[in-house]
């Protein structure tokens, strides 16, 4: 099970950490936090250094209801820092975080090496086209509506069958477009009730289905710090328990805020392989 990122082909049989650079004012956890050059690169190599095999750099909060950041604005805010990266940084594989096909190609052409879509092309009829012609890897999730909408949205004949479905229709119309490197992210908080969540999480290895990668994002977020009465800031050990049924459900790559714990949960995971 390997993608390929600039030429270099990544393994996944062994699950693999993207650690998550927010260049937002309004993120739901980390929002703001890098205001300067300094701090960002200290950030990335940081997570570098604690194992991260992708860095995923978002502008636009997808936070339920975000505010509506333009076009130019995500661009502002996102070419720059992987330029910045790259710079400092060369054999960094970044992902960008972005729904908008304008925003992908000119990371790409910025150097970035794969595209993660919160919608799955569903909210830029140009998407899938485009990852087709750049030839990268996309990560494709599972939401309805957008950001501002999506809370209204949870209403399911069968959960799991639904995103199955929706899955296996993203997955042809990708490999249509000749996109061959697709990874799947059922998207925790997006469009699901909190028992949806856990739902999910509980079920998660029937999504193995569609034959594609498993992306799992749970780091930090209100499934988490809601159920233990917390924050946000304080859900880091209720992440790392989640992480690790996650893995043993099948994810090949943690989407995490903290990627020294999230690597050791990988590590404990493959101790426990090792005697199946």
């Amino acid at each position: 099970m390997t993608i390929n990122c600039k030429g270099q082909l990544i393994d996944l049989t062994t699950p693999k950490v993207m650690g998550i650079l927010n260049v937002t004012p309004d993120s739901f956890y980390d929002g703001g936090q890098y205001k300067d050059k300094s701090s960002l690169l200290n950030q990335v190599e940081t997570m570098l250094t604690e194992g991260a095999t992708f860095i995923d750099v978002g502008g636009y909060s997808s936070r339920p209801g975000a505010d509506f950041v333009s076009e130019t604005e995500e661009l502002n805010r996102v070419i720059p820092v992987v330029q910045l990266i790259l710079r400092h940084f060369p054999k960094t594989y970044i992902s960008v975080d972005t729904f908008r096909s304008a925003v992908a190609k000119q990371s790409i052409e910025a150097g970035a090496a794969l595209i993660n879509d919160i919608s799955a092309g569903q909210l830029d009829e140009h998407m899938i086209n485009t990852i087709g012609q750049l030839g990268v890897p996309y990560i494709m999730m599972h939401m309805r509506g957008n950001p501002k909408t999506m809370k209204e949205q949870t209403d399911y004949e069968d959960l799991i069958k639904d995103l199955n479905l929706y899955f296996a229709q993203r997955i042809a119309e990708a490999h249509a477009a000749k996109i061959n490197d697709i990874i799947i992210d059922p998207g925790f908080g997006f469009a699901k009730t909190l028992d949806q969540n856990y739902q999910l999480l509980n079920q998660l290895e029937l999504l193995g289905i569609v034959g594609k990668p498993i992306l799992a994002g749970l780091s930090r977020k209100s499934m988490i710090y809601k159920t233990l009465g917390t924050t946000s800031a304080n859900a880091l050990n209720g992440t790392t328990a989640l992480h690790m049924i996650a893995l043993e459900k099948g994810s090949k790559i943690l989407r995490v805020h903290d990627v020294k714990e999230a690597m050791e949960c990988i590590a404990l995971y493959n101790r426990l392989n090792l005697l199946n």
